[in-house]
Parts: C-alpha cells; structure tokens; sequence
C-alpha cells in the first residue's frame, strides 16, 4: 500500500493531531494544569478551524481505490461542522469546569472530536463499508457522551435509549446494504449507480426504504424520531446542542450524497416519493407536538425535528443548487440553535431552570439573554431580515428549480404552511421573556466568558448570515 495516500486526507489528519495533543496533554498533566484542557481544546479547534479554509485543503484527491475522496464540497462541509464544533467547545468552557465534570473534562473533548472524525469519514465516503466505519465511529463515542452526566437518571435513561436506537438504526441501515449488495454485487457508490436502473424492482425498491430508515433514525424523521425529545432532554445540554446540529447536519449530507450519487437514477420511480412522505409527517408532527412542550431542551428537540424536514426539502429537487441551499441551511442553523442552546445552558449552569415558565420576565433581569434568545427564535421561525428567512427561501427554491410538478408544488405549499404555524410556538418563548410576568423570575447573573463569546458568534452569525449574501454565492460557486 502506498501510504501517501493518507495526504489526501488533510482534515483528517489534522483533527487526528488535534486529538492526539489534547488526550496526551490530559493524561500526563498534573491536577492543576488539567484546568487548561478546556482552553486548550478551544485554541487547537480554532486552529484546525481556520486551517480548513486554506486553499491547500480544496484540492479534488482519493485514497484507498476510490473509497475515500475529497473535493471542494466535502472542505466546505467538514468547514461548516468544525464551526459548529468550535462554538459548543466554548460554550462548554464553564460546564467542563464545573466541580461534577472536572474529573473528565479531558473525555468529553476527546469523544467530541472522535465523533467528528467519524463524521469526516462519512462525508467522504464513496463505498459503503468505508461509510459504516465513520457511523460507528461517530455512533459510539456519542453513546458515552449522552450518558456522561452519570450521576442524573435521566442521563442513563436517554444513553440506554440512544444505545438502542443507535443499534437498531444501524441493523436496519446494514439489512438494506445488504440487499444492495447481493443485487448490484458491488458497495462503491458509482458500481451501484451504474447497475440500479438495470438491478430496479420491488427487492431495490425495499432496499432502498430500508436504506432511507436507517438514515430516518440518524436524522430524526419521522416516524423515526421517538428517541429524540428524551435523548435531548437527558443528555448534558453542550451534548444536547452538539447532537441536534452537528449529528444532524454530517447525516444530512451523508444522506445527500446517497440518495443523489448512488440511487439518483431512482429518483422518480421510488425515492421522490418516500422522501415527500418523510417530509410532510416531519415538518408536521415536529410543529405539532414542539407547540405542547414545557422544557426548553424538549421544545428544541421537535424544533430539530421540524427543521430536518426543511432539510430535506434541499435534497427533494435533486439539482446542484439544492446541495449548496442544504450547506447554507445548516450553516445558519447552526448559528440559530447554537445560540438557543447557548442561552439555556448560560441559564442552567447558573440557576438549573430549564422549563419555559422559568423565562417568564426575563428581558427585565437578564436582558442580553432574552434579546440573544429572541434573535435565535426569529431565525429558526424564518421571520427576515434574519438568517433563517433566506435558508429557507433557498431551500424553497432549490426544490422548485427545474421542475413543473404539481406534487412538488403542493409539498413547498405544505412547508410553506407549516412555517407559519411553527411561528406561533417559537413566539411563545419571545411571549415569556418579553410579555408574561413572574413572581419569581430568573435572577439577575452575569454568564462566564465563554458563555458570552459563544453567544455573541451565534449573534454575529445570524445577522451576517442574513445581511450578507457572499456566503450563499461562495457555497454556489463551490457546487457548480
């Protein structure tokens, strides 16, 4: 084997040396220095971060006999996730400092960053056993992350839940490769490719669906989404807010690639179809039962549901433009949960209220929270000039780029519709923070630093998000 084949694997390697630098900084320094892993994990993320933008990395390569590959997209994506990572790492700062933490503060950074390599891996994956490596290699170290806080029971329970969901979720994903295989004799994704208009018939069409499930429990689908709220709700909130964004986002684009490169063939006689149920209970249900929720962590979580059908919504049209309206949209949901998720933990680390009562009055005890809160919830809602406006006016539009369907047309519409009933729950927090009085209100607390830093580059980017249109042009150009 010739092993200058790892060098197409820039990002990699380099997340592979962050990780390495801090595991060995946490193990052989002393109690007192242990202190910095923190910092340290923030301060080599952010190095990683900005060296993913350099031209270096963009180059078109493969390794491995075609079952690795890296282009322009795959940077931008990897790019897009280690943003995300980025922000969780320093909103975590204070949580990773806490006295129940401390002892594993160094564990929680490692399983972060070995969930994100698996996560690299998937994106750039071209053959299915290659692909399976990265899910499980993001899959169980997120397991141990969900169950980190081990003195909560709640925390057991969504780790056992996750387990099994995960387990599950990947027999069912192996059971349709597995038809795969046996009709189309090969797991590169452009050998299946070629043989699925020759090999179509009810056993691909069924291998297909179980194809679409698995990835239906990874991206919280429905009726694939029952483990969500209480996973979410168990897990630690900076685990929380890591799986509803970066989880979600690497399947998503996984699960683009798939549908596109390897069934794309399919598209009209079998996976249009599927994909146009999924999206309709997705965006539905998650906006019916996100307007019953009380706790915050649970409200987000059929929050994500609804917004992973939106998601969805970009791979539907099948067309260039929909990949780079699915970059931008979790782009900017990024910035939009992340500053959501940030505000609660802020909330939490300090008071341990995390039920939205507990947000009534806020915007007269703790101002910058309810006004950074606010900013988030208009972006999730689409309400413009916010960043979450035009990510779903792209995605809207990339869906209806080049076709004259009439289905498709009343699947926007349903979206459409659904956008403004999801705006009546996410104003329901606005309402409590702005409107609704309390006897007993969050109290007046200055967040830590980090907190704040966090929030402010969530603040930042759901407003430059919106304003500026160079990010969308720059992910077009990147496509095409």
């Amino acid at each position: 084997m010739d092993y200058s084949q790892f060098l197409a694997m820039k990002q990699e390697i380099g997340l592979l040396v962050v990780f390495l630098l801090i595991f060995l900084f946490d193990t052989f320094s002393s109690r007192k220095s242990a202190k910095a892993v923190p910092a340290l994990s923030v301060f080599l993320m952010g190095v990683l971060t900005l060296w993913g933008f350099c031209p270096l990395n963009s180059a078109d390569a493969s390794a491995f006999a075609g079952m690795y590959v890296t282009s322009p997209v795959m940077t931008a994506i990897k790019n897009i996730l280690n943003v995300g990572v980025l922000i969780i790492l320093v909103q975590s700062v204070k949580w990773a400092n806490s006295e129940f933490v401390a002892i594993r503060r160094g564990e929680f950074y490692e399983l972060v960053l070995l969930t994100l390599l698996g996560m690299y891996f998937m994106i750039s994956s071209r053959h299915f056993l290659m692909f399976i490596i990265g899910l499980e290699t993001a899959s169980l170290p997120l397991c141990a992350l969900v169950a980190f806080d081990k003195n909560r029971y709640e925390s057991h329970e969504a780790a056992i839940k996750y387990v099994l969901t995960a387990v599950f979720s990947s027999a069912v994903l192996l059971m349709g490769l597995s038809f795969v295989y046996g009709l189309c004799g090969t797991l590169y994704y452009d050998g299946i490719a070629m043989m699925c208009r020759s090999q179509f018939g009810v056993m691909m069409a069924v291998a297909l669906a179980f194809v679409m499930a698995g990835f239906g429990f990874k991206i919280s689908l429905v009726p694939f989404h029952l483990w969500t709220a209480d996973v979410y709700q168990g897990a630690p909130t900076p685990v929380t807010s890591y799986l509803s964004v970066i989880s979600k986002g690497s399947a998503a684009f996984a699960f683009l690639v798939v549908l596109t490169q390897v069934f794309g063939s399919l598209y009209a006689d079998a996976w249009e179809w599927m994909l146009y149920a999924l999206i309709i209970l997705t965006i539905t249900i998650g906006n019916l039962f996100a307007m019953r929720q009380v706790n915050m962590k649970r409200f987000l979580a059929f929050s994500s549901i609804s917004q992973a059908g939106y998601i969805m919504l970009a791979i539907i049209g099948d067309n260039p433009m929909g990949v780079s309206a699915l970059m931008f949209y979790v782009l900017v949901y990024v910035f939009s949960n992340l500053a959501a998720f940030g505000v609660i933990g802020a909330i939490e680390n300090a008071t341990g209220k995390v039920d939205m009562t507990d947000y009534n009055g806020l915007y007269k005890t703790n101002p910058r929270l309810a006004f950074t809160m606010m900013l988030a919830m208009f972006s999730l809602a689409g309400i413009p000039p916010f960043a979450g406006f035009f990510s779903k006016f792209f995605v809207f539009t990339s869906a209806l780029n080049g076709t004259g369907s009439v289905a498709l047309y009343v699947l926007v519409l349903i979206a459409l519709i659904n956008t403004i009933i999801s705006l009546y729950y996410y104003l329901l927090v606005v309402k409590a923070m702005f409107i609704n009085d309390s006897d007993s209100p969050v109290a007046t607390f200055r967040s830590a630093c980090s907190e704040r830093v966090g929030m402010w580059i969530c603040v930042a980017g759901i407003i430059g998000l919106g304003i500026v249109s160079y990010f969308y042009d720059y992910l077009l150009t990147v496509v095409y």
